[in-house]
């Protein structure tokens, strides 16, 4: 008897190279605009259709993440099939690596993921424009996921443009750390910030839009773009990060930046190599506990 169709699928984390919230919006949302890109690193999900099975499930070992409805991969199945997707029922079982509550995309990705496996088992797939549109109603980070390259987001997230060949060479490659200390920052608490008024967030549209316009026509170099509306609310309130920010700084020339709306912070690694350990200082001023991968973007 053959064995049931297996697929898998990487779901990497994404980093905010540049994250300016331009205002609110009058449905409560904000809108924005930011250079996106995803990275070698991240989960791995896999599909296996269960014949006879009346639902899909998950599995996953990392005990923080629920396998229950409420998790994205599920919920992103159940907007599958409702938005005319046909397939077996499949249990997806969840590799976990990207950390939760960290502005990494970890979630939102797990979810596209699951999209993707599913066109693959499908008997009856979604057209593309359906697909995005069932991506976009699961969240904002969603939609850049279906792209599998770097991409600039505007509006609240949905609204996606690829970038052009020479702008993508410049980022694919980049050497880059990731970190995270050992605690999250609630993305709608950030957003709340934003909204008291918290000073030298809200970047105008027009100063956005001429910062990514310089970057993308090679005017200006990656590190100049680089900037981010939630790191002034997210450092003004933990002091853990702008502290490792001063001694990435004096100790190996780095610039640390906040990714999302946080927890987890960047900072591009020179061609050369940086000075002394990076990693080595991370957990030395955020412990053992702290999350430190070197990766590349894809």
């Amino acid at each position: 008897m053959n064995a049931s169709p297996s697929i898998a699928v990487f779901a990497p984390a994404k980093l905010n190279l540049f994250l300016a919230v331009t205002g609110r919006r009058s449905d409560g949302f904000h809108d924005l605009v930011s250079l996106v890109a995803p990275l070698d690193f991240g989960d791995d999900l896999r599909l296996a259709a269960q014949p006879g099975a009346e639902a899909d499930t998950l599995v996953c070992a990392a005990p923080a993440v629920p396998a229950d409805a409420s998790n994205l991969v599920l919920r992103a199945a159940v907007a599958w099939r409702a938005a005319g997707g046909a397939a077996p029922f499949a249990q997806f079982a969840l590799a976990k690596r990207t950390p939760a509550g960290a502005g990494l995309g970890g979630g939102s990705s797990d979810a596209v993921a699951a999209l993707r496996g599913l066109q693959q088992l499908a008997t009856t797939p979604l057209a593309p424009e359906n697909l995005a549109r069932v991506a976009a109603s699961l969240g904002s980070d969603c939609s850049l996921f279906l792209a599998e390259a770097p991409v600039v987001m505007r509006g609240r997230g949905e609204l996606i443009q690829a970038l052009e060949v020479a702008a993508r060479a410049r980022l694919s490659g980049r050497r880059v750390l990731v970190c995270k200390p050992s605690f999250g920052i609630d993305t709608p608490w950030a957003y709340g910030r934003l909204v008291a008024g918290a000073p030298g967030t809200y970047l105008p549209a027009a100063e956005a839009e001429a910062r990514l316009a310089d970057w993308m026509s090679g005017r200006t170099e990656l590190a100049e773009l680089v900037f981010n509306s939630f790191e002034p609310v997210a450092f003004g309130k933990f002091a853990a990060l702008p502290a490792l920010a001063a001694r990435l700084h004096d100790r190996c020339g780095l610039r640390l930046h906040l990714t999302g709306s946080g927890s987890a912070c960047f900072a591009l690694l020179p061609p050369e190599g940086p000075r002394g350990d990076p990693a080595a200082e991370v957990r030395a001023a955020w412990g053992d506990d702290a999350f430190v991968q070197t990766v590349r973007v894809r």
